[in-house]
């Protein structure tokens, strides 16, 4: 198997300090299968508002979170992450005054990143039964916001192109304060004027979203911002979005 972003970051730093950041997981609670009742409310409000904002910390195994904002740490600390454009293939264009912050795509050779992918798997599955979207696939990817750095307002995926239907996002942040800024804010596709949530990034937290329905922005971050970005998809192989 080829070496991993992960494993080359990994070195990279012990290299340099002499002691890489710890990068094991020791998953003693596996996932277990997501609660149905559960899925019954996100995909009855994704349905009913096409966003909601959730607390995935009694959700996932103890100690993912913090083996994943480790891992995230890792890849930003190495200079492993790359500057993030919009579009794919020929049509990727890096705009600094759209967007500014740096992503790294999750591989799921990790234990941690294992071990999202399979509550993920399950997230797919369950909306797939409800909401008849053909979900086949789903990816993922980690951002980091240093300070100053923002998103400005845009949709996940333009309508029709039967790719990218339902986002989700998941935040990373121990000790998140209203002064750290770095909100995303949503807006409704009927009223793009008003902003219609605002979910501060604190670990644990997250935000899902019907990817061609809800217009959204980060704001401006005032220290490093931490998170993961996962989108389910209808199509088989990457399209453009």
């Amino acid at each position: 198997m080829p070496e991993t972003l992960l494993a080359r970051a990994d070195g990279i730093i012990n290299s340099a300090v002499g002691d890489a950041l710890v990068t094991g997981f020791d998953l003693s609670e596996k996932v277990h299968p997501v609660d149905e009742q559960w899925l019954d409310e996100l995909a009855k409000g994704l349905a009913e508002q096409a966003w909601l904002s959730l607390d995935l910390s009694a959700r996932l195994p103890a100690g993912l979170l913090a083996a994943l904002r480790n891992e995230v740490t890792i890849l930003h600390k190495s200079e492993a992450m790359s500057r993030a454009g919009i579009g794919r293939g020929a049509d990727l264009v890096k705009d600094s005054s759209v967007r500014r912050d740096k992503i790294a795509w999750l591989e799921g050779f990790s234990e941690p990143q294992a071990c999202l992918f399979s509550f993920l798997d399950q997230l797919r599955k369950g909306l797939n039964q409800r909401l008849f979207l053909g979900l086949k696939r789903f990816e993922a990817h980690y951002a980091t916001y240093q300070s100053g750095d923002f998103y400005r307002r845009h949709v996940d995926s333009f309508r029709g192109r039967a790719s990218r239907m339902i986002s989700l996002v998941l935040y990373l942040n121990e000790d998140w304060g209203l002064e750290d800024g770095g909100e995303l804010q949503l807006f409704s596709s009927g009223n793009e004027c008003s902003p219609a949530g605002l979910v501060r990034p604190e670990a644990g937290r997250a935000v899902l979203f019907l990817s061609e329905e809800v217009p959204h922005e980060v704001l401006p971050a005032n220290r490093t911002r931490y998170s993961i970005a996962c989108w389910f998809r209808q199509d088989e192989v990457p399209l453009p979005l």
